[in-house]
């Protein structure tokens, strides 16, 4: 700062030596000029007396004589005199008077004096050319002599003069101010180094120590006891200023940090990461505000993934649900290319690394943290959260650089403390899921009831209409069930029902829906369906299945049952479902009087057999 500051000084110096040089020439020039001009009007005023006493004394003959004389004065170039046109017709013409020049015209002709500056030889001449007018004053009447009117122009007198010794003068002096200018610029720096330097120094220094501010360091300045007390007072002004910032924004980054769980750091800047996390808390206030009014976990999961794809900028990552109670895997949200190790952990859930440890695992550089990650040239960052009792969240993001993966570690606690906002509105989800599935299931075989076809019905039915396919209705009722509980008892009975929902779900497809419709009576929907032929298969490898299984009683003795299944199509027998139902009951109900362990297909002529309809 202090050499730019000389630089600066001297620069400063020069322009003004130049500017003062510049208006001293112009002036000195001017001055020259007004100068040699004076002296030619009094030499010209002299020249003209001189030649009036002349002709006033009938000495005309020797009046070349004086010009000539004149001439030769120093400084004096030339010195010539020229008569007007009436002059000429009075006493003839004298080749000698004629006009020189074009001045010399334009004289005699305005009558007034011309003055011209000619740098164009080897010295400055100033030329004077003054008129000869007739006047009557001081005792000269030329009146007397010639032919003319007062103030008529009788001639002219020109004069040249050297006027290079009056510009020297001047231009001595002009030398003069640019070294006085100069000399005292210097002094000035000289008195004033010292106190220029420590104030120089000041200004080094607190220049360092804003620098330093504005990345988060603020440090105190040094200075010279033998400031003035202003300066003084101001340093330390500004000193207590950094102390007040510094403890500030100090305890500001370790509380803020401290509540989102991010390490402190002494290499970052507090107030940046402190503008960060009042920023990412603020979003996080918000997002916290939206997932509470979210219907299902699918839109918080959903949510979040546009906080990881917009605000973090992450391309590719997994949510996976494991439930380590029912040993089962979830994938509930996929972005990218991403969750290499499904095939390896998709059956076997309690091999996944973070799952089983509840802490992050992260690609290293010179060993697998996770021996099922095994993706060349990628690079993972897992998160394993609690989000029920028995229900972990596992967060999969995989990368194609390692900076992108430096960059996840770097956000890592913002990205937390969005999961963890999460996490107990997600559990909440589930509870309202499980609370739901509870009331639309049986609580004795786990299967749908009554409730849960009603309202599904609601879907099913417009969707089968909309898309155009065939649902068939089998109703299966367990042949002679009162005589096992009057016999067995109700354990027994209940543990027949349960063997038939296993068969159930183990025989039809994920796709078909099993309703405990109400006692020993279920229903199976068999969803898009393809034909008549198809239903009546499924229907009959339900049966064979439910009569060849043998249910344990009591002192290891089987037993074995059967079951009557009535079928009907929708939208083939009836476009309503509830009759359809109905009409696979009246099915149901011809295959117990025709002996049980039977299927039966509705045709229209079973209503007007039946006494019941």
């Amino acid at each position: 700062m202090e050499k730019k500051t000389i630089y600066q000084f001297i620069t400063i110096t020069l322009l003004l030596t130049l500017i003062v040089g510049a208006i001293s020439i112009y002036n000195s020039k001017n001055n020259s000029i007004k100068a040699s001009i004076h002296n030619a009007e009094i030499i010209s005023e002299i020249v003209k007396n001189d030649l009036t006493t002349h002709m006033i004394n009938r000495n005309m003959n020797q009046m070349e004589t004086y010009l000539y004389s004149m001439s030769n004065v120093k400084n004096i170039v030339s010195l010539w005199t020229v008569r007007s046109e009436s002059i000429n017709k009075q006493y003839g013409i004298n080749e000698n008077k004629r006009a020189k020049d074009e001045i010399d015209k334009e004289v005699l002709k305005s009558g007034k004096t011309i003055y011209k500056l000619n740098e164009n030889s080897h010295y400055p001449i100033m030329r004077i050319t003054v008129p000869y007018k007739v006047v009557f004053e001081n005792g000269v009447d030329c009146l007397s002599c010639h032919n003319a009117s007062s103030g008529d122009t009788l001639g002219a007198i020109s004069i040249e003069l050297n006027i290079s010794e009056l510009e020297d003068s001047e231009f001595e002096n002009i030398y003069l101010i640019p070294i006085v200018v100069i000399i005292g610029m210097l002094l000035i720096l000289f008195l004033f180094r010292k106190i220029f330097n420590q104030y120089s120094l000041i200004f080094n220094n607190l220049s360092k120590s804003l620098d330093s501010a504005i990345n988060g360091r603020f440090k105190k300045i040094s200075y010279e006891e033998n400031l003035s007390n202003d300066m003084i007072i101001l340093m330390d002004k500004f000193n207590n200023l950094m102390t007040t910032f510094k403890d500030t924004t100090t305890d500001i980054d370790k509380k803020l940090k401290g509540f989102i769980g991010s390490k402190i750091s002494s290499q970052t800047n507090p107030l940046q990461d402190s503008k960060d996390i009042v920023l990412n808390l603020s979003n996080l206030y918000q997002f916290k505000k939206e997932i509470e009014l979210d219907n299902t976990k699918e839109e918080i999961y959903n949510r979040l993934s546009e906080i990881f794809i917009n605000h973090f900028k992450i391309k590719n990552f997994t949510f996976i649900e494991i439930d380590v109670a029912k040993h089962k895997m979830t994938t509930t949200k996929k972005v990218g290319n991403t969750f290499y190790c499904k095939e390896n952990i998709e059956n076997e859930p309690h091999l996944c690394r973070a799952a089983r440890t509840k802490n992050d695992v992260i690609t290293t550089a010179y060993h697998h943290t996770c021996p099922y990650f095994n993706k060349e040239n990628k690079f993972h960052y897992c998160i394993s959260t609690d989000i029920s009792k028995d229900i972990y969240l596992i967060i999969n993001f995989v990368f194609d650089t390692n900076e992108e993966l430096d960059y996840l570690k770097d956000k890592i606690s913002y990205i937390k403390s969005y999961i963890n906002e999460a996490a107990p509105s997600i559990e909440v989800k589930l509870l309202m899921e499980a609370l739901q599935q509870s009331a639309f299931r049986d609580g004795l075989t786990g299967l749908y009831n009554r409730k849960f076809l009603d309202e599904h019905a609601k879907k099913l039915i417009p969707q089968a209409i909309r898309d155009k396919f065939n649902v068939a209705v089998l109703l299966l009722d367990m042949d002679h069930f009162k005589a096992v509980n009057d016999e067995y008892g109700h354990d027994i009975g209940d543990k027949v029902l349960k063997e038939l929902a296993r068969i159930l779900n183990e025989t039809v497809r994920e796709s078909d829906l099993i309703i405990r419709y109400g006692g020993e009576e279920f229903i199976v929907l068999l969803v898009n369906i393809k034909s008549e032929e198809d239903a009546l298969a499924v229907a009959n490898k339900i049966r064979t299945r439910v009569s060849e299984n043998e249910i344990d009683v009591y002192a290891g003795s089987k037993l074995r049952k059967t079951v009557s299944i009535g079928l009907s199509m929708f939208p083939e027998d009836s476009s309503s479902l509830e009759s359809v139902i109905k009409q696979a009951d009246i099915a149901l109900y011809e295959a117990k009087s025709k002996g049980r362990n039977k299927v039966i297909k509705f045709q229209s002529e079973q209503v007007s057999s039946i006494d019941l309809f």
